[in-house]
């Protein structure tokens, strides 16, 4: 069964930002998650509650989950540097 994806306006406005070619890689990257929020390239973040990071090729996408009602919360896209988290 697929989760649910819900994009934070915080997300939104780093989506905006990004070229055609980088929104279709994180598009797919979306696709994915909603399959399987639990996957090998996810890691839960440490000092948070709960918050996991998604990582596909330079760029991170962070969000949360909620089980109950199988939804995804994005809350950020950043591209991968040295002080990204």
């Amino acid at each position: 069964m697929k989760w649910g994806l819900v994009i934070g306006s915080r997300a939104k406005r780093q989506l905006r930002r990004l070229s055609p070619s980088e929104r279709v890689h994180i598009d797919r990257a979306f696709e994915l998650l909603c399959t399987n929020p639990f996957d090998p390239d996810s890691k839960l973040l440490k000092g948070s509650a709960g918050a996991f990071r998604y990582r596909t090729g330079d760029w991170r996408i962070l969000y949360d989950l909620m089980p109950e009602h199988k939804i995804i919360l994005i809350t950020a896209i950043k591209r991968r540097a040295s002080n990204t988290y």
